[in-house]
């Protein structure tokens, strides 16, 4: 953490923060281009796209796209940690992460004037700051501007999809002891599912959700149901009151049979109690000191939805006590389901195994999901026919350090 700001550095804070007030979201790089030439350095704002396969300048006619598989800069992206390399004139630069919170937004480069330290620890924690200033402004003026959503993209989001990401939380989020990402494919034409939470300071609610059917109807049904479990969740309901409030909004919308399957979790974070329900979607599996120990199906409904209300469905809950370190990880059928040229499935198995291995690598959450979506994606030789979702959760509170940007320990990151 910086103790004292260098004058010069403490001058371009209070510069960002001037200028931000009406500063459109497609000048953020000009901005921190002016408030950081001063000292000599020149930055740019690069934002991972939407398949999380490059990061994309901010600016245009700032370069190519660079893959975050393989690069210094990338790196940086992919374990929130700042990168020292070379600039194509010789200089030195530095790869900033820019992360919201715990939300992984992008990398910001910065070239180093020649007689400036590159390995001074003191200058990669000013960077940081700044660039932790600038991926708030980032978010905040994401609402505002429709060129920082472009520049996430690689290609058109149907409409569905756009419905989709509208409603949708970060995908990533941190707490005390705890540590929560998600990731969605096809990240251009997602219309069913969906997944949700809310953080306090000693419970985290987290939801998974896949509507029936396909497209923009899909993404109506999904709505409904985010909307009618936050609000029953906001009024301070249990997991069947929730449940039961998701079945009668579901029922009162739409006057055929459609449902959605799902997972409705609540987490102590104070003992590690989890008490969950499974409305027909596939089990949470629990993965205990880097193996996976069990599915969490100890008590299973049928799916949310008309057909529900006219059966008596289970009152009790399921309950688990985790141990520090348990990670959960949530799915959709899509991530199993998906298939290759031969018709093989990506299947539980295959899917738990990267977790493990990701597990034992102890990369934080964000990554090994972002790893786990492109090895589906790679097995499926290309864009997923169905949704594909996953949610992992784990307790513990180097879990949640891990998501927070930091310095990279003699080229080695922790």
């Amino acid at each position: 953490m910086v103790e004292r700001l260098d004058p010069g550095w403490h001058r371009a804070i209070l510069d960002v923060l001037a200028a931000s007030h009406l500063i459109a979201g497609n000048s953020l790089g000009d901005m921190l281009e002016a408030a950081l030439a001063p000292l000599g350095l020149h930055p740019e704002l690069f934002v991972a796209d939407r398949e999380q396969e490059h990061l994309r300048p901010l600016r245009a006619g700032a370069g190519e796209p660079l893959r975050i598989d393989g690069t210094l800069a990338g790196r940086a992206y992919q374990l929130g940690a700042v990168h020292e390399g070379g600039h194509d004139d010789g200089r030195r630069v530095l790869w900033v992460p820019l992360i919201d919170g715990a939300e992984r937004l992008g990398v910001c480069r910065v070239v180093l004037p020649a007689h400036m330290n590159s390995t001074d620890p003191v200058l990669a924690e000013h960077c940081l700051a700044v660039a932790a200033l600038v991926a708030h402004l980032t978010v905040s003026k994401a609402m505002q501007n429709d060129e920082l959503a472009v520049a996430r993209r690689s290609r058109p989001m149907s409409v569905a999809g756009e419905l989709l990401w509208q409603l949708l939380p970060p995908l990533t989020v941190g707490g005390q002891g705890l540590a929560l990402a998600a990731v969605l494919e096809p990240a251009y034409d997602v219309s069913g599912d969906a997944f949700d939470y809310a953080v306090a300071t000693s419970r985290a609610d987290f939801a998974i959700f896949d509507a029936s059917g396909h497209d923009l109807s899909a993404g109506l049904t999904t709505s409904v149901t985010l909307a009618a479990s936050r609000s029953a969740r906001r009024e301070g309901h249990g997991l069947p009151a929730i449940a039961r409030r998701i079945d009668a909004a579901l029922t009162e919308q739409f006057s055929d049979h459609r449902f959605v399957t799902g997972v409705l979790a609540r987490l102590d974070l104070e003992s590690g109690r989890l008490r969950y329900l499974v409305a027909g979607h596939p089990p949470p599996v629990l993965l205990r000191r880097g193996k996976a120990v069990r599915r969490l199906d100890a008590v299973l409904r049928m799916p949310f939805g008309r057909v529900a209300t006219m059966i008596p469905q289970p009152g009790e809950l399921g309950e688990e006590f985790l141990e520090p370190g348990d990670r959960i990880l949530l799915h959709s059928d899509g991530v199993v389901e998906a298939r290759d040229e031969s018709g093989e499935e990506f299947g539980v198995d295959r899917l738990v195994e990267l977790a493990e291995h990701a597990a034992a690598a102890q990369l934080p959450a964000p990554e090994t999901l972002r790893r786990l979506a492109h090895a589906v994606r790679e097995h499926r030789r290309g864009e997923l026919r169905d949704d594909a979702t996953l949610v992992l959760v784990e307790w513990s509170g180097s879990a949640a350090e891990r998501l927070l940007a930091h310095l990279a320990d003699n080229g080695r990151d922790r």
